[in-house]
């Protein structure tokens, strides 16, 4: 058995770059940075980030080109893949990438402070939540719920109060209670 399992969350360093396919797929290429801070053995703060390139592919990757820019923090949910080309001067080179299969679009939107939640696309899931209130303070940050961008929503699905979260004691416990 191997798992080949990639779970990113950090923030864009460019805005995505968006092409389609002579078969009209579109396909979106973005860095993501990843960011970790930690202080040594003599009490040094150290600081370090990873730049990963991903790779998205479908409406997934047309909706990462609408919603996401520069400075965007994003959720990055895929697999490693290793590619091969050849650059100008016919050298073999290889580039190791994410080709993610979730993208959760988190924080609100830099050019509209209205909107504090951005909607997400999880490859096809069919739920939608209109924004929550916020009560009081968690301890962990709130994920979004999927959104799916291609179906119409109905009226009085939208207006409906999202259901409180089951946990372990509430009821039925899956993924998705895990905060991260």
């Amino acid at each position: 058995m191997s798992v080949n399992k990639v779970i990113l969350i950090g923030r864009l360093g460019a805005d995505p770059e968006v092409r389609f396919t002579q078969g009209g797929q579109a396909v979106a290429n973005f860095n993501l940075a990843t960011h970790e801070a930690w202080t040594d053995r003599q009490g040094q703060s150290q600081e370090k980030t990873e730049w990963h390139r991903i790779v998205v592919w479908g409406r997934q990757a047309e909706t990462c080109g609408e919603y996401l820019r520069k400075g965007r923090e994003a959720y990055v949910e895929g697999r490693l893949e290793t590619r091969q080309w050849q650059d100008r001067e016919g050298q073999q080179r290889y580039t190791t990438e994410v080709k993610a299969q979730t993208v959760r679009f988190l924080g609100g939107r830099q050019s509209d402070n209205a909107s504090q939640s951005g909607p997400s696309y999880n490859g096809g899931a069919s739920q939608q939540q209109p924004p929550q209130q916020q009560a009081a303070p968690q301890a962990a940050p709130q994920q979004q719920a999927p959104v799916n961008l291609g179906a119409p929503v109905e009226p009085a699905a939208a207006a409906a109060p999202a259901p409180a979260p089951a946990g372990p004691q509430g009821g039925e416990f899956n993924d998705d209670d895990i905060p991260f």
